[in-house]
């Protein structure tokens, strides 16, 4: 059996008349992520991390933010295509552990929906999903509420 691992990192500004997308769900909040898609961090990391892991480079060489094609796109749109070129390559995820940091909203009790919608995009079992969240205690721009970061860590495996 073959196996990989991949990291994926995603950072966006939060900016006041935008939308919040987390995992796919819309969250209640006065400040959202600017970005040339939905701006949905946990779902970019994910891109990413399933990327290097099968050797494609990043989501931004895939998924420019220079091409109309793109803008405003719902990133699980995104993360299904990925998926299918991980799955192209022979592989197959084995589990995903993420983290988002920011100070507010909380978003714990989102988490569950996350990990649902996640499952039914790839798809794969809620089981091998794994998200967390936490905060900067109020340090740097995640603290400040000026961004957002998620990091994904992905096992992939083929035979």
């Amino acid at each position: 059996m073959k196996i990989r691992t991949g990291i994926g990192y995603d950072v966006h500004k939060l900016v006041e008349d935008k939308s919040l997308t987390i995992g796919g769900i819309k969250i209640p909040y006065a400040k959202g992520s600017l970005g040339h898609s939905d701006g949905d961090v946990l779902i970019h990391a994910i891109c990413d991390a399933l990327l290097g892991a099968v050797n494609l480079r990043d989501i931004g060489f895939h998924f420019p933010d220079t091409s109309a094609e793109y803008k405003g796109i719902d990133s699980k749109i995104l993360l299904q295509k990925v998926v299918k070129l991980v799955r192209e390559k022979g592989f197959e995820i084995g589990n995903i552990d993420s983290i988002i940091v920011l100070q507010k909203p909380k978003i714990k009790d989102y988490i569950p929906q996350m990990k649902q919608i996640l499952a039914e995009t790839m798809p794969i079992s809620e089981e091998d999903i794994s998200v967390k969240a936490t905060t900067t205690e109020q340090l740097g721009f995640t603290g400040r509420e000026e961004g957002i970061v998620a990091y994904a860590n992905v096992l992939i495996f083929k035979g």
